[in-house]
Formats: structure tokens, C-alpha cells, sequence
């Protein structure tokens, strides 16, 4: 069974599924919650406190456990379980351009050379063999279902507003130019950690993730109008300044077309649009884009063998 995942440093996102990239550990099974995963002796439950930014993924287990929710998911989704079978996986994943080059062997290797992994999924049964595994570069895998609109572009800035990275890509004709492909290490994370510490030393509040989601996201009902305009300002100053680092990398969002991608883009749509440094701008609405995209490109890729 292939399973596409986009591992954020926000969210994990599968084609079916997004979820917090946020795991809680326990030695006992926790009283509440019915997602529970039991994997080698721990129960792990997700949570609403996100791990804390991780340059490299594989540097200890909590991203492939993140991954085997991520594949319980689909397995659901799809409505293949089976408790007597193990399930051949294939995995397609995917890095910031940025890193792609230098750790994606790394992150393959992450999830392979291990035995039949079994685990407890909402009390079921699961016994899987991860059989493959290939990484794909992010941004690029998320414009894979408007590829043949792109093409019709002479000019455009592909831009992926994730977690921790911020992922850019022209392309001219839809043919990228990979000597301008990167990343800038200041996606929503940052933003959100900006909002936190003002509201705390302006208004003596604490703000959480999602207190800001819920803002941006316009359901203000519930917050004073001072943490609102405030989270409000600080978004626009996000994006204001987002752009001015792209110039500073000789792209220019003024000229030809910008295609905002990711969650993040989704999220400050109100503020990208209220930008006067950005010309004409696409959005795709799909949080799950990236997924989709490792998806049609592992296919694509296996259909040229």
C-alpha cells in the first residue's frame, strides 16, 4: 500500500489526514482518548504541545512514531485493515529544498532495514513491513495537481509557507529553476512565537498555537479586541517582511505569478492578499497538497522503471 506523508513541523498531513506534530509518551495507557497507539511497551497519544523544531528528523523516534499514526490513518481511510495479513508499505516523503540534497538518503534510511513492525492502533492489531521509501522535495510535490496550469505561466514564484521553513521555487513555463530553488528557515513557528511573547509583555496573556490559528482563521469571538488587532498586525508584518527576504534573493513576487502553497499560506491568506508587494497570486487551497504531490510523483517515478 503506498502512503504519502508530509512530515511538518506543525502538522503531519497524509492525503486522508492532518494532525498535530505533537506525541505524549506514557509507560501506562492513558485514561482518556481513543487514538492511542501502543508501540514497543509505550503508549503514545497525540497532543496539543508540538515537538520542538527538528532541523534533522531522524535524530531520535518521535517523528517515525508520528508516522505510524500517519499510516494507521490511511490504512483506515482506505479501509484496508486487515489483522491477520501484514501490509506491505510503501512510503513517499518529502524535505525542504534546502535540505533535501544533504539528508534525504538519511531520511529514507529512517524508515527502513527494520523487521515487520507491530503496533496497537485504537485497539487493532497492526503488523506492517515498510518495503520502500523515497523523498520527495517539498513545494514542488505540492504544485503537481496544477502542473499543466503552471506550464501555461511564462513566469512564476512557487512559495511555501510551512511550519519552520519558508520553501521558494521559480519556474519559468513550469520548468524549475533548481540554481534559485531553497528554503528560508522562518516559517509560521517563528510567527507564532513573535505573537506569543508581545501578547505576554504587552497585555500579560498567554496565547497558545492555536489561539492564534482560531484568530487568523477569523473566529475573534472570543478574544479581546487588543489581542486580536495585535495578532492581526503582527501577520502582516510576517508577510510584509517574507516578501522583502525573497527580494533580498533577487525574487521579485511583483512580476509574473506567485503560487502560494502549504498551510501556512492558507492560513495568512487574508494578509498575502492585503500585501501591495505581491502582483498577481494563485493559491492552492489544499493543506494536504505536498502528500498528494509525493503521491502522483512516486507513481510517476515507478511507471518509468
Amino acid at each position: 500500500m503506498l502512503i504519502a506523508i508530509d512530515h511538518g513541523n506543525k502538522q503531519m498531513k497524509t492525503v486522508h489526514k492532518v494532525f498535530a506534530s505533537a506525541l505524549t509518551e506514557s509507560d501506562t495507557r492513558p485514561p482518556f482518548g481513543d487514538d492511542i497507539l501502543e508501540y514497543g511497551g509505550k503508549f503514545y497519544s497525540l497532543s496539543g504541545s508540538r515537538i520542538p523544531y527538528l532541523r534533522d528528523k531522524t535524530i531520535d523516534g518521535r517523528f517515525f512514531i508520528l508516522s505510524l499514526f500517519a499510516i494507521a490513518y490511511e490504512i483506515e481511510a482506505a479501509g484496508a485493515y486487515s489483522p491477520d495479513e501484514i501490509m506491505d508499505v510503501q512510503l513517499a516523503v518529502g524535505l525542504p529544498p534546502a535540505h533535501w540534497g544533504t539528508q534525504a538518503a538519511k531520511f529514507e534510511g529512517y524508515f527502513l532495514g527494520k523487521d515487520v513492525l507491530s503496533f496497537t492502533f485504537k485497539g487493532k492489531p497492526h503488523d506492517i513491513y515498510i518495503n520502500e521509501a523515497v523523498c520527495f522535495p517539498q513545494a514542488y510535490a505540492a504544485i503537481i495537481p496544477i502542473y499543466n496550469r503552471l506550464r501555461e505561466m511564462a513566469k512564476a514564484v512557487v512559495v511555501d509557507i510551512g511550519g519552520y521553513t519558508v520553501d521558494y521555487m521559480p519556474l519559468k513555463n513550469g520548468k524549475e529553476d533548481t540554481s534559485a530553488y531553497d528554503s528560508l528557515e522562518n516559517g509560521v513557528i517563528f510567527l507564532y512565537n513573535s505573537i506569543k511573547s508581545k501578547v505576554n509583555a504587552d497585555l500579560d496573556l498567554l496565547l497558545e498555537d492555536s489561539d492564534i490559528d482560531s484568530i487568523l482563521n477569523g473566529s475573534t469571538g472570543d478574544f479581546n479586541e487588543a489581542v486580536v488587532l495585535l495578532v492581526e498586525k503582527r501577520a502582516q508584518s510576517f508577510v510584509d517582511d517574507l516578501v522583502g527576504q525573497l527580494r533580498e534573493r533577487m525574487i521579485d513576487l511583483r512580476v509574473g505569478k506567485t503560487v502560494f502553497v502549504g498551510g501556512g499560506c492558507i492560513l495568512l491568506r487574508r494578509q498575502i492578499e492585503a500585501c501591495d508587494k505581491i502582483g498577481s497570486a494563485v493559491f492552492v487551497d489544499e493543506i494536504t497538497a505536498n502528500a498528494r504531490g509525493y503521491e502522483v510523483l512516486y507513481r510517476a517515478s515507478r511507471a518509468r522503471r
